[in-house]
């Protein structure tokens, strides 16, 4: 029975104020409400209490009750933590609102100033799930029906604004528009406070205003006078967003949305993209909220190309400043790569306007990202205190691609608020800075899986939210210099002198301790007698017995007779490359001819680095080395073995001759620190590997023949390159450890995307010819199952399938046979299972695994997805689904139930019988989605960053090196600083490599998941087919699809092996452990 219409005038003003979607009508309503009630607006709590008392009916009393329980959490002790706290929050964007909810909750005076009068970002942010289950608490389904409805969580900035408006002004926050600060005014004289300076013509009251607390959340453009910001710099990296308007038509919203396609694991689609339009992107997201909201990440070359951009500027400014961007092309850009990305679904593309009335299109840069050194400071002068602190985009400008920003953004307001309520409490000025610069260091690190499990216990205080939490990890005594007191005196940093000299003091003795470490390695060695680090080594045995020493068993000492001093050392260098993981930057004949010292103490250098800590043993010739030593397990060496076996196995599909046996070096790609040594094969003496190109011997770069110097030097196929020139010939891209192959035809490097397949040795790959975008909703089933699926050689390095850890699964006629003639339909007679009961994961289970019959459930139609997603945009849920949305949230998952349930839900004869679970589980698969695509950025974003770093170093140790060759009359002394500072930035630059292939391996990880989930739908579409209506061509296809399969996951275990024990081997080496 529908509520009967209430005559109540202020009943009328508290509905519209609800339902308004308009700030102004936000302001008005309230307005209107406060008079109706008589009550004054902006009066903190107690202004809560009396609108609560007063409109006591049905619509607000479930308002009410989220709110009530909200503030009575005991950390805000009933509104009076903070009675005599008088804060001013800067900004009314999502962070500074929060903020201010905080503040107001503990009973402090909040006023609030923005510099803008209305609210017109249609921008769309993701939400973590606390920040769903945070916006629930504070009535955002209330105030937004459609709130997190659809099957990826997020809002629009307009919306999220608009709801913690709404929160505010019932908090009794004073909210002024229209009003910019623009810094702080000291108090003159002892007995007057800190007010700020504000812009244009504040009323006298705010302009009066005395506050002790400042919480900026005015943007990254604005970060208040004392703070040091960092910039964090990767590669000119140029985002798009554009904004659609969105009709709600039928056709809309059948249309699914994209958590996120990366090219690092999806290459097949952004070729596809290229060939159709001719946009190159690295990424794509499409959120449909208020309006159809795409972002993406464009290559310059490409706007350029199609004339979006007017000329190539090196300033980033002046390249994207409107003079050089032209509209109009710009939107035919995100026109043409909106329709490919939902296959021309959405209709025709009609702009939302922003806030000046123009389309609603952007393009920004994030090249650099801006982060605070600090979260917090404290000023004082004449006696009065100030402190301020920084949420939002002027503490941490937030990686867009991760969606992080207005999670972050939350945590560091809670983190503010919590400041202010230490600092209401008395604590110390020190005290308060030293836990806030505490929590600031989690920040950065701060995931939905490294927080607590459960949101729903989050809190004010840290410890409800952070696992890990010490607040104690920063010392009062290093927060001091946050501490501004006028005419106090300077505070200096005892360790600043102290810390120079001992930089000085270390690196005078660094080359010394490189000598002493190469002699205690080779001695014992017969022939060999190191005395320097040039002359000693021109014979080729030290650095044969160096190599020996740390891996015995690969050559003995008897094997060098007869050998040349070239074809000892060009033998020790590449043992030591394929085996140590030690690339070399110094060619054979240089080491031989002495004619480059420098490269060969860098070379020696990287021994040093990487093996210094291995217990030397003192037995010489007779005595194993230890077999887990840290550099066995290097990423660098696990993808050169892989890139090799790679090599080895494309020749071999190309016919070709190999030369006999495989040399010794290049065994199976696995984990060499649980593997004995091969053994050296009798009777065969080693061959020395051929040297192309070694003219020259690395002081020039085999494809431009410009100079080399040592850190410039990219090694690869036996020759040097400028990294900058070491990439692919087809698309241009940066080449990095294990993601490129040589083509034994033409001898360029490609990456694995544009590499030639065996029996195209003319050219590069064609490329995929799909333009399909995979995504969760769709059926995999092929449009044409009688066309052959051959899967694609040399997309990846796979390992030797001969290794005894791995095994190949062969089916016989028989069993293929019985696998094809499963059911793959539960019975009719069976009864549907009984709805899994929330409260108990291990029940669920067991009642989905009994409740169908074989394995092969078939794949969910589209028609049922449209279906509910129809249901859920459509009708916003009612009060008691909003509860059981809460009870969704709060209820985890463990893996072997979300599978079961993932499969048991693509049986679509059962899905409908069980809504909850249905949007259950299609959540958390678009979840899974968004987590692969936010980890795939992180690592392209530290990618390019390591790029941009190595960059600067080889820059920096060019110029060392150029000193160190021309400045022969130079002081001793100043030729040896020189030296241990190339030294130190050899030893930087091998440890950005090496974090760069750890890196490789997490892309080769996403890429094969990618790669499997793909390979799993469409042979799930063949086995789904009657068996009686296969052709030979579909038969032959699902057994190509079986073994790719089975690749597939062979080599995503070898990868994840080979991590896992590498990870036990460092528990083990670490001290303590033995205990």
């Amino acid at each position: 029975m529908a509520e009967p219409a209430s005559t109540n005038p202020a009943h009328a003003h508290f509905e519209s104020f609800l339902q308004a979607q308009l700030c102004q009508d936000v302001l008005s309503s309230f307005r209107g409400l406060c008079e109706a009630l008589g009550v004054e607006p902006g009066g903190g709590l107690p202004q809560y209490h009396k609108i609560k008392a007063q409109l006591n009916y049905w619509s607000a009393k479930s308002l009410w009750a989220k709110l009530d329980k909200r503030a009575g959490q005991p950390v805000y002790q009933q509104g009076r933590a903070c009675p005599n706290t008088k804060c001013l929050v800067v900004g009314a964007g999502p962070c500074g609102l929060r903020a201010a909810v905080e503040l107001a909750l503990l009973g402090a005076r909040v006023v609030l100033v923005e510099k803008r009068t209305k609210f017109s970002r249609h921008n769309v942010l993701h939400l973590w799930p606390f920040t769903i289950h945070d916006l629930r608490a504070l009535g955002a389904k209330k105030f937004y029906g459609r709130f997190c409805t659809g099957t990826l969580d997020h809002i629009s900035i307009r919306q999220l604004q608009l709801l913690l408006l709404k929160v505010v002004l019932l908090l009794g926050v004073e909210i002024h528009w229209g009003v910019t600060f623009t810094g702080l005014q000291p108090p003159p004289k002892k007995g007057i406070g800190w007010r700020a300076q504000l812009q244009p013509n504040p009323p006298a009251q705010l302009a009066n205003y005395e506050f002790d607390v400042l919480i900026s959340a005015a943007g990254g453009k604005f970060v208040p006078e004392g703070f040091t910001v960092r910039e964090m710099r990767g590669k000119l990296a140029i985002g798009i967003t554009v904004n659609f308007v969105n009709g709600r038509t039928v056709e809309e919203t059948q249309v699914p949305e994209i958590s996120g396609v990366a090219r690092i694991y999806n290459q097949s689609f952004f070729q596809s993209l290229l060939k159709a339009t001719g946009i190159d992107l690295e990424n794509i997201v499409y959120y449909k909220d208020d309006t159809h909201y795409f972002v993406m990440t464009a290559k310059k070359q490409c706007l350029l190309r199609l004339g979006v951009l007017r000329q190539d500027w090196p300033e980033i400014d002046r390249l994207l400043g409107s003079a050089n961007v032209v509209p109009e092309a710009l939107q035919s850009f995100v026109r043409a790569a909106a329709d490919f990305a939902t296959h021309g679904k959405l209709g025709k593309l009609e702009f939302a306007r922003d806030a000046h009335g123009r389309p609603d299109i952007s393009a920004f840069d994030f090249t650099s990202m801006m982060r605070a050194e600090s979260a917090a400071r404290v000023q004082e002068k004449h006696g009065a205190r100030l402190l301020l602190g920084l949420v939002g985009d002027c503490l941490v400008e937030p990686f867009w691609p991760l969606g992080t920003g207005v999670a972050r953004g939350f945590l560091a307001a809670f983190d503010a608020a919590w400041m202010v309520k230490r600092w209401a409490e008395g604590a110390g000025p020190l005290e308060v800075l030293a836990e806030r610069e505490s929590l600031y260091q989690l920040l950065s690190q701060t995931s939905p899986e490294n927080m607590h499990r459960n949101v729903a216990q989050y809190a004010l205080d840290p410890a409800t939210r952070y696992p890990t939490l010490n607040l104690r990890a920063v010392t009062p005594n290093q927060v001091r210099d946050l501490y501004d007191v006028v005419a106090k005196e300077p505070v200096r940093r005892n360790s600043d002198k102290t810390d120079t000299g001992k930089l000085a003091a270390g690196s005078a003795g660094t080359q010394e301790e490189l000598l002493r470490w190469c002699q205690e390695q080779t001695a014992g060695y017969p022939g060999v007698h190191v005395t320097d680090l040039s002359s000693s080594w021109a014979d080729g045995r030290a650095l044969c017995a160096l190599v020996h020493r740390l891996r015995p068993g690969l050559l003995e000492p008897s094997e060098l007779q007869g050998l040349g001093a070239l074809e000892a050392t060009a033998w020790a260098l590449k043992m030591a490359e394929h085996e140590l993981g030690i690339t070399p930057v110094v060619s054979a004949k240089a080491v031989v001819a002495g004619s480059d010292p420098l490269g060969l103490i860098a070379y020696l250098s990287h021994f040093h680095s990487t093996f210094k800590n291995v217990p030397h043993n003192p037995g010489g010739l007779d005595g194993p080395a230890s077999q887990g030593f840290p550099g066995s397990s290097s990423a660098v060496l696990f993808l050169g073995k892989l890139q090799r076996t790679l090599q080895r196995t494309r020749a071999q599909e190309n016919g070709e001759d190999t030369g006999g046996k495989k040399p010794r070096l290049e065994v199976e790609a696995k984990s060499p620190s649980t593997e004995e040594p091969p053994a050296p094969e009798s009777g065969v003496p080693p061959t020395p590997p051929s040297q192309p190109q070694e003219a020259g011997a690395g002081d020039l770069c085999a494809l431009c023949g410009e100079q080399l110097y040592i850190l410039e030097r990219l090694c690869a196929d036996g020759r040097f390159f400028h990294r900058n020139c070491f990439r692919c010939r087809t698309c241009e891209a940066t080449l990095r450890p294990g993601d490129y192959g040589q083509h034994p035809g033409d001898g360029y490097f490609y990456c694995f995307q544009h590499l030639p397949q065996p029996g195209h040795k003319d050219g590069p790959d064609p490329g995929p010819k799909s333009q399909d975008l995979p995504t969760l909703d769709e059926n995999s089933m092929p449009s044409g199952p009688s066309t052959s699926v051959i899967p694609q050689e040399g997309t990846s390095p796979v390992p030797n399938p001969s290794q005894p850890t791995r095994r190949l699964i062969r089916l016989s006629s028989p069993e293929r046979q019985r696998l094809s003639s499963l059911k793959l339909t539960p019975d009719p007679e069976l009864e549907p299972p009984p709805k899994p009961p929330r409260s108990c994961s291990a029940l669920a289970r067991q009642a989905l695994e009994g409740s169908f019959v074989g394995w092969g459930i078939p794949v969910q139609s589209p028609q049922v997805v449209v279906a509910m997603k129809e249901e859920q945009e459509q009708s916003p849920p009612s009060s008691e689904e909003e509860e059981e949305e809460e009870a969704e949230e709060t209820m985890a998952l463990d893996s072997d139930t979300q599978e079961a349930l993932l499969t048991f839900a693509k049986n679509s004869g059962t899905m409908s019988k069980y809504p909850t679970w249905r949007r259950t589980l299609l959540r958390h698969a678009r979840e899974e989605e968004m987590k692969r695509f936010c980890k795939a950025q992180a690592v392209q974003r530290r990618l390019h960053e390591i790029e941009t770093a190595v960059g600067e170093l080889e820059a920096e140790g060019t110029k060392v090196e150029q000193a160190l060759r021309s400045q022969s009359t130079s002081p001793e002394q100043q030729k040896a600083q020189w030296l241990e500072q190339l030294l130190q930035l050899v030893q930087k630059k091998n440890s950005l490599l090496a974090e760069e292939a750890e890196l490789m391996l997490t892309v080769k990880l996403l890429s094969l998941e990618e790669q499997q989930c793909e390979v799993d739908q469409e042979l799930r579409g063949y086995m789904n087919l009657e068996e009686a209506l296969k052709t030979p061509a579909d038969r032959q296809a699902e057994e190509q699809l079986l073994k790719k399969l089975l690749d597939v996951v062979e080599r995503r275990d070898e990868i994840v092996r080979f991590q896992e024990e590498r990870r036990l081997s460092e528990l083990a080496s670490r001290p303590g452990a033995q205990g």
